[in-house]
């Protein structure tokens, strides 16, 4: 444990943060996505949700301000009547630590080929549908 880091960041996905540089991608996937089938680096922070870990690492991993979007959402799939409340808090949550960042939605299929060149992807326990998010880490100015 040190000062100021968020518990909920373990060793090994402060490590991956760390190691991350400007453009990477990292995946905060919900409990159904197929992450140890997709991830070059997994992960598992079973047990917590993905806006406690969102909060979490926004505190510390600035977000990329050079491209139009550096958070993306996997879209619901056309037909699915599935409510998706959590992205309601991932704004809060990006608008609290970064305010004024865009974020973007990707169809689903794309979402996973771009997961599948994450940096890592963290496999949650996330029980919401549809609340897989990817950051594209920024530029520490600090």
């Amino acid at each position: 444990m040190l000062n100021g880091i968020p518990s909920i960041l373990s060793p090994e996905l402060l490590k991956v943060m760390m190691e991350m540089g400007h453009g990477d991608t990292i995946v905060i996937a919900d409990g159904n996505f197929p992450g140890a089938s997709m991830a070059q680096r997994l992960v598992r922070l079973d047990g917590h949700g993905a806006c406690e870990i969102l909060d979490a690492m926004l505190k510390l991993m600035p977000l990329d301000k050079y491209v139009a979007e550096p958070v993306k959402l996997m879209e619901v799939v056309p037909g699915d009547t599935v409510e998706t409340p959590i992205w309601d808090e991932y704004v809060k949550i990006v608008e609290a630590h970064q305010p004024g960042t865009k974020i973007g939605h990707v169809e689903r299929f794309a979402f996973y080929e771009l997961a599948k060149k994450a940096y890592c992807v963290i496999q949650t326990g996330e029980s919401a549908l549809y609340a897989n998010v990817l950051l594209q880490k920024g530029v520490v100015v600090e």
